[in-house]
């Protein structure tokens, strides 16, 4: 009697998910997604060799697929998830984002509607009330993917729906950059169409504190300005985009002000205060890579 073979269907979507050396939110982000429908999708978690051991994780999820990467980077371990499934679909999100129940299933929703979709992504606080100002300007001013998406151009790969014949054609993510923001600038200047949605949700944690806020925008701004070019010219547009910063107080202030984020006059004032001491740090680091320097 011969025994039938039987092989696994493809899978039409893969999520990828880059993760270093944050366990409890990453088994956060994996806990969110196995409230989603996962049926015909694979979930691949591309670990860039950290020190703590994901063998916990593993067994708890055992339809989790983990790999490492050893090349530090989320560009690195995105392109290397990608090469690790050839599902057609793509969802990309971070590991220590959780993803709305309806994730998936939205995303197959839409899915053709646009080559590239970039979704939305809430702010919520690990600690309790009241907010530090971090927080507080986190509230008001972090992921508005809408902005990015509608206004800028790009989207973030933090909660990005695309398709494998994509990154075919224009390439993978680029490490050393805002490798997310120039692979959708890339695949966008190339003639692929890009839309944001607002269903497609997915929430991320605060900065906590002035320090890890400002780690965030120190990397950001390293990431802005290789952007940006370092020619003569490229620098005098970035030295100028400096001294404007103390006058984009101003013009943010208002949008702090009727937020219906912040519960109270003293969050409104200590994201006042973290707005201008983030902006002017930023002309100081900017006019320092507009010179030469680094920051």
């Amino acid at each position: 009697m011969r025994t039938a073979i039987t092989t696994e269907p493809a899978k039409a979507d893969a999520v990828i998910i880059p993760h270093y050396n944050d366990v409890p939110r990453l088994e956060r982000c994996l806990q969110a997604l196995m409230k989603n429908d996962i049926a015909g999708t694979e979930i691949v978690v591309v670990d860039n060799d950290s020190p703590i051991s994901l063998d916990r994780l593993r067994r708890d999820f055992p339809n989790v697929r983990f790999v490492v990467e050893t090349r530090k980077g989320a560009a690195h371990a995105r392109n290397r998830g990608l090469s690790e499934t050839s599902a057609p679909r793509l969802f990309f999100i971070d590991a220590d984002c959780v993803p709305a129940p309806d994730w998936l299933a939205v995303g197959r929703m839409v899915a053709d509607q646009a080559d590239l979709i970039g979704g939305r992504v809430d702010v919520f606080d690990e600690t309790p009330p009241p907010r530090s100002g971090a927080e507080a300007f986190e509230a008001v001013f972090a992921f508005n993917f809408r902005r990015y998406v509608e206004v800028q151009g790009f989207s973030g790969a933090g909660n990005l729906l695309t398709r494998r014949d994509v990154f075919e054609d224009i390439g993978g993510f680029i490490n050393g950059v805002s490798e997310d923001r120039e692979w959708t600038m890339r695949a966008v200047a190339r003639g692929y169409s890009l839309i944001y949605e607002d269903r497609l949700r997915v929430s991320h944690p605060s900065r906590q504190d002035w320090q890890a806020l400002k780690a965030k925008w120190r990397r950001t701004t390293q990431e802005a300005y290789q952007l940006n070019g370092t020619g003569p010219a490229a620098r005098i547009r970035w030295a100028i985009r400096a001294l404007a910063m103390p006058v984009s107080v101003v013009a943010h202030v208002p949008k702090v002000l009727a937020s219906g984020k912040l519960s109270s006059t003293g969050e409104v004032l200590r994201a006042v205060i973290t707005l201008a001491r983030l902006r002017c740090l930023r002309m100081v680091w900017m006019l320092k890579q507009a010179g030469g320097g680094s920051i």
